[in-house]
């Protein structure tokens, strides 16, 4: 299955959002993130060039020496801000009893690999945008971390940060349109939120065999994410009716994903998506091409996640609150729950 591409262009160009074409368009944002939990956009305002640079940068730090990126470590801010390294990270599918019994009643053909242990991927944490000056969460919305010898590390950091943030946001208001809900009801809830740039390194000289997973079957706990293009393949999502997809993201094309803070605040008309990146055959091809055009063999991923603001309260919104699925998303601070989320994964809670 191909997932749709959705262009912003349309609806970043016309005012009145009462446009039958943009009524459209909208309804097919929150239809697909209901009914598969992704879709694929183009925003004229995120680049391949924009992207180029953002991977270019990482695989240069991903490649620094393991003792210069063990100083961007942060495990007593529950990992945060700065670097995670690798085998830190447990995938949820690995500690999670409920989703190992819904792996196992999976077709074989959908089923994920399964974890061993913890990712083998590395991660970067990067703040975007800003900050509550009073908030009950300080460690969640943390200063960010600047590695030395990158005197281009903030700029590129936040230009690509805020246009990613940028896309998320049209989203997000292209989706409560859809949805019926105000312009401005996922918006609103996502001011000063502790939005994340997240690019993960991958090894693929140390890492190399078919079927190695760099990041275990999961979901993610924020309110949606953004991923750019990245250079070697190897992100398989599934879709709500629980068909696995090998992710193709076209030339500058972003990847939308729902995550589990609009699953709260829709009452679980969307569904937080499925993924895991895993060393595919295709991964290999890329893995051999990269060794004779002498490129950097660390798949970097242009990832953000989207969240809602620590001191708001998730809960399903409008008339999300009648549906039938409605109790099973009780009131609940946002920074609480990403702080119950945390400690399952591994990255609170370390010192």
């Amino acid at each position: 299955m191909e997932l749709p591409v959705i262009d912003l262009s349309s609806y970043l160009s016309v005012s009145d959002e009462r446009d039958p074409r943009i009524q459209s368009l909208c309804a097919e944002v929150s239809r697909n993130l209901s009914e598969t939990g992704a879709l694929l956009v183009k925003d004229p305002r995120c680049t391949v060039e924009d992207n180029d640079r953002f991977i270019d940068m990482m695989e240069k730090y991903f490649s620094s020496p393991h003792e210069f990126k063990m100083l961007q470590e942060r495990p007593h801010l529950h990992y945060q801000v700065g670097v995670t390294p690798e085998k830190v990270e447990v995938p949820r599918s690995l500690v999670d009893e409920e989703m190992q019994k819904k792996v196992k009643e999976m077709p074989q053909e959908h089923q994920p690999h399964t974890p061993v242990g913890a990712d083998l991927k590395w991660r970067y944490f990067w703040r975007i945008g800003p900050r509550p000056s009073l908030t009950r969460f300080q460690e969640l919305n943390a200063e960010p971390v600047i590695p030395e010898g990158f005197p281009e590390w903030k700029q590129t950091m936040d230009s690509w940060g805020y246009k990613m943030i940028a896309a998320i946001e049209v989203v997000s208001e292209m989706a409560a349109i859809g949805f019926g809900l105000p312009k401005d009801a996922f918006t609103s809830l996502m001011k000063l939120g502790p939005h994340l740039l997240a690019p993960t390194g991958s090894d693929l000289e140390k890492y190399n065999q078919e079927g190695t997973i760099f990041a275990g079957y999961h979901y993610d706990l924020n309110f949606l994410t953004i991923h750019g293009r990245s250079r070697f393949p190897g992100l398989n999502i599934w879709l709500r009716n629980g068909q696995k997809v090998a992710v193709k993201v076209p030339v500058g094309c972003l990847l939308i994903q729902t995550g589990k803070q609009i699953e709260w605040l829709t009452g679980g008309d969307c569904i937080a998506g499925m993924h895991e990146v895993v060393a595919t055959k295709r991964t290999i091809d890329a893995i051999n091409a990269a060794k004779e055009e002498n490129r950097s063999l660390w798949r970097v991923s242009s990832t953000l996640f989207a969240h809602i603001a620590s001191d708001a309260v998730l809960k399903p919104l409008g008339h999300f609150a009648e549906s039938p699925l409605a109790s099973k998303y009780p009131h609940l601070c946002a920074g609480e729950y990403v702080e119950q989320e945390l400690a399952v994964i591994n990255l609170k809670g370390k010192n």
